[in-house]
């Protein structure tokens, strides 16, 4: 069985991973949002994030229509790269693997919202103003 990542793997790897995040890559996002949101549904490791996911998905979206653009690509590229990385079965570590399967993603997801945290708040901010 392998290990469980640490939080700097799980940094690096979303890092390397946001960086060959493609157009295609936010319509896939897009199209497969309540897929995502599902993983993140439940009691496990990924259920504290679900709001923090539900803001994410709706910023991509909001980014892809056109409607918000305040906010560096990197950040939406590293968003858009958690979210795929979750959504994947063959990550790091197989979700497959009961509970330590997920715990690999909630690290990547952490450390995601570590990285964009404030375009988070000024999105969110903005968004409740907008709506």
């Amino acid at each position: 069985m392998k290990k469980q990542i640490s939080e700097e793997e799980a940094k690096n790897k979303l890092q390397e991973e946001a960086k060959k995040i493609t157009e295609d890559d936010l319509k896939k996002v897009i199209e497969r949002a309540d897929e995502i949101k599902e993983k993140f549904e439940g009691k496990g490791p990924l259920g504290r994030f679900i709001s923090d996911v539900k803001l994410m998905i709706s910023l991509i979206k909001d980014y892809f229509n056109g409607s918000y653009r305040k906010i560096p690509f990197y950040s939406i590229a590293a968003i858009v790269a958690a979210l795929l990385y979750v959504f994947n079965p063959f990550d790091l570590i197989p979700d497959a693997i009961p509970v330590i399967g997920l715990v690999d993603d909630a690290l990547v997801i952490g450390a995601c919202l570590m990285l964009v945290e404030q375009d988070l708040i000024e999105y969110k901010e903005w968004k409740l103003k907008n709506v």
